[in-house]
């Protein structure tokens, strides 16, 4: 039986033999890349970790240590400077606080204490302007000015007061100060004597006179010192 002659089943087989083979592209092997990746990434790694030296740090002065420096990390010649330098501070503390407390001493005792020479001559000037005497020869109690001891300048003689304290054999405090009223009728000079005793809390006048030129003494308390004298009993006062 003769065969019949098919042109596409002749293509068709022929078609793989005339196709070129594809290339493909050659890969590691598997074992060696492994090996490059586990020998390459302990070296990135401390590359990327590795700390920097830190900068030198400075010397400690007296005048430059912050603070900043731990102890332990300090010479022994920069823990002298440190410790110079803290007792100094110290002593500068100290005495910043003895000078604070001596200036508040120094206020409270002569301007603010109710027995300061400031608080007497405040008193002592209150009643001078109260008194129908004191105005009819200097001038009207609002116009009446007090003040210390005169100087060149006018606007600074009333710093300075005269005053003296002491004490007596029987332990009575006097306090003596002297100062100057002025109004627009004229001038005078006030004498103030304050005396305390033992068995009393505070001061009271034994003497508040105002002397005006060519006129008599006006004293203020001649009316307490007459209730304060004492009886006298069989001749004698007791008290």
């Amino acid at each position: 039986m003769a065969a019949v002659y098919r042109p596409t089943e002749v293509i068709s087989l022929l078609r793989p033999s005339l196709l070129l083979p594809r290339i493909h592209p050659r890969r590691a092997p598997v074992g060696r890349a492994a090996f490059s990746a586990s020998r390459n990434a302990p070296a990135t790694h401390s590359s990327l970790n590795t700390p920097s030296a830190p900068p030198p740090r400075k010397s400690i002065t007296l005048t430059g240590d912050t603070g900043q420096v731990r102890w332990s990390e300090l010479s022994p010649g920069e823990k002298a400077v440190r410790t110079t330098q803290q007792s100094f501070n110290m002593v500068v503390v100290v005495v910043g606080i003895v000078a604070t407390a001596g200036v508040g001493y120094v206020l409270f005792s002569d301007v603010f204490s109710p027995d300061s020479k400031t608080a007497h001559f405040n008193r002592a000037t209150t009643r001078i302007r109260d008194d129908a005497r004191c105005q009819k020869l200097l001038g009207e109690g609002s116009q009446i000015a007090a003040y210390g001891e005169p100087s060149f300048s006018r606007n600074a003689r009333n710093r300075f007061i005269t005053s003296t304290e002491d004490t007596d054999k029987w332990g009575t405090d006097h306090l003596r100060f002297r100062f100057y009223v002025e109004g627009p009728l004229g001038q005078g000079v006030v004498n103030v004597h304050l005396v305390k005793r033992p068995s009393q809390n505070e001061y009271e006048y034994a003497e508040l006179a105002v002397d005006v030129k060519g006129h008599q003494r006006i004293d203020l308390v001649a009316d307490e010192k007459k209730d304060k004298v004492a009886p006298k009993i069989f001749g004698a006062r007791w008290w």
